[in-house]
């Protein structure tokens, strides 16, 4: 693939993160393209997400056979996953393998951040200034930062003033820690929260549960893998990987039924049970397709998973506060467990309810709630994420002109189709905000958008052209059209990070793309057939020349 331009830079391609989207887009661009490409991530080896998120009962939420990457068939024929949903270990092992099967470190830096991603307008390329000093320059950039990799900052005060152990789920030690005997507080009941709260629940001497809001979790459903099924699975491998890139969350369950109005009470609870039985995701989008644009469809679920909470749990009180009430099913991601609720039954478990008593500081010698301190020895922090955007605007972005991400995003995110932004030329958002990303199964999300910026690029070079960039109306119908579709749903009501209410000042809009994942390839396809409408091509010897029709 021959450059055409005056301006050369150190390599082609510049990508960061060694997670599931710098593996893939390393393999993609170097082995498949020889394109030239470097690899950037801040921890000292591989594994993205799966290399910081450590800590106890860490696991993954889609089945392994389907959270798994789909572009080689000798890599899905040969991987065997032990569980049906593997647990952080395994995944990061799998991470590992792919590594050295594609021999793809040689090419990844380790231990060093980017501290500003700026783009030069008259050499046409990006410049890329990193923690330890380095400038490298690339023509294209692509930023598989991930979705959930910038911890919230603590906004607890006197938590620096803490005599105890303090520990982050998003950063977690790698060589474990210790709760035997020790009085454990955990602040946080997200995702990461209930499975690190039913795993340490088991070893510490006491465990202190401080709970803002409560969530619909549902069963997993986790088991060893079943050998019989594993190898039809893998006979069939490309009918599932078909039909999972054509369902709504990239898994190929195909039992969803129109409305949960539609048919009998005694018919909906039982497609409730199976669905709670069969665990996963099952019951959120395997039910009924109504139940997150319909708030009437909703509370019937709503209400089906409350009853549930309160048949696990033995003092009614606690199941109360268990229970949500004040707001409606899967508007927050919906979180997966094992036990967590007989967790609660543990006399060696109590639950804080901080909404109504909230956090007044931290103490050092603990956590003081409405005015009582709560003594503990460890604080476990599962606060969440600053989700979607967080990790692009940590990375110092300036696109043309000196436009400053931060400026961009000032109202919320700006782009098209989730993977380019106006003013931003050859620089791909992989599963970036405004595209299905994490309500799509991420793996094939990943390999969807590392394709589509493989094929952009391919074809600038097949046009003797050298840069690709969102028109600025298209972005504009696209953050439209994405707000749109946010509107016809439950979850902007919803204070959830999915709206970025979680951090402090972050504007309030829906971050991701719901349309679902069909729809959006779908879109997707079609901006490529149409030349990539809504983009503009130019050469680096012509005027900003739009090629899309």
């Amino acid at each position: 693939m021959p450059f055409h331009r005056s301006a050369t830079p150190d390599v082609d391609v510049i990508v960061v993160g060694a997670g599931f989207t710098g593996l893939y887009a390393l393999h993609k661009f170097r082995d498949l393209m020889g394109l030239s490409t470097r690899v950037f991530d801040a921890a000292d080896d591989v594994g993205g997400t799966w290399y910081w998120n450590r800590y106890p009962g860490a696991r993954v939420d889609i089945e392994s056979v389907h959270y798994s990457y789909s572009f080689s068939e000798e890599l899905q024929q040969e991987w065997r996953w032990s569980e049906k949903f593997a647990a952080q270990p395994e995944i990061l092992e799998y991470l590992n393998h792919v590594a050295d099967r594609f021999d793809l470190r040689k090419d990844i830096t380790f231990e060093t951040r980017i501290e500003s991603v700026v783009w030069d307008d008259e050499a046409r390329f990006w410049t890329v200034t990193t923690s330890n000093g380095e400038t490298v320059t690339g023509r294209y950039f692509i930023s598989g930062a991930g979705n959930l990799s910038v911890p919230k900052t603590p906004e607890f005060p006197g938590i620096d003033k803490f005599a105890g152990e303090v520990y982050l789920t998003g950063n977690w030690p790698h060589e474990g820690v210790d709760f035997t005997g020790k009085r454990v507080g955990i602040i946080g009941t997200g995702s990461s929260g209930i499975q690190a709260i039913t795993e340490i629940a088991k070893e510490a001497g006491h465990l202190t549960v401080f709970q803002r809001t409560p969530n619909y979790a549902t069963p997993i459903g986790n088991a060893p893998t079943d050998e019989a099924e594993a190898a039809q699975v893998k006979a069939n491998y490309k009918e599932l990987r078909d039909a999972a890139r054509n369902h709504f969350l990239g898994v190929p369950y195909d039992q969803v039924q129109d409305s949960a109005l539609a048919v009998s009470v005694e018919d909906r609870r039982r497609v409730f049970d199976e669905r709670w039985d069969a665990g996963g995701f099952r019951l959120f989008i395997d039910s009924f397709r109504d139940i997150l644009f319909d708030k009437e469809a909703n509370d019937t679920v709503s209400e089906y998973i409350r009853e549930r909470i309160h048949e696990r749990v033995n003092d009614r009180e606690v199941a109360n506060l268990l229970a949500p009430s004040t707001y409606p099913y899967a508007t927050k991601r919906p979180p997966l467990e094992t036990n967590y609720y007989e967790t609660y039954n543990r006399d060696n478990v109590t639950l804080v309810d901080v909404k109504n008593a909230p956090i007044d500081e931290i103490t050092p010698d603990g956590v003081s709630t409405g005015g009582v301190e709560h003594e503990l020895d460890v604080i476990v922090l599962a606060t969440g994420f600053d989700a979607m955007t967080g990790p692009l605007l940590a990375m110092g972005m300036v696109g043309r002109d000196g436009l400053r991400l931060d400026d961009k995003f000032a109202d919320g995110p700006r782009t098209y189709l989730g993977l380019m932004m106006h003013d931003f030329p050859n620089l791909f958002l992989i599963t970036g905000p405004q595209s299905p990303s994490v309500l799509y199964n991420m793996p094939l999300a990943i390999e969807d958008h590392v394709d589509f910026a493989a094929d952009a690029i391919a074809n600038l070079h097949a046009e003797y052209l050298d840069t690709i960039e969102p028109l600025a109306d298209a972005e504009n119908e696209w953050v439209e059209h994405c707000a749109e579709l946010a509107s016809a749903t439950l979850m902007p009501n919803t204070d959830s990070w999915y709206m970025g209410a979680n951090i402090p000042g972050k504007p309030r809009v829906c971050l991701v793309y719901l349309g679902g994942a069909p729809t959006y390839r779908a879109k997707c396809a079609e901006v490529v057939e149409r030349r990539y409408e809504g983009f503009v091509l130019t050469g680096a010897d012509s005027n900003r020349t739009s090629l899309a029709s």
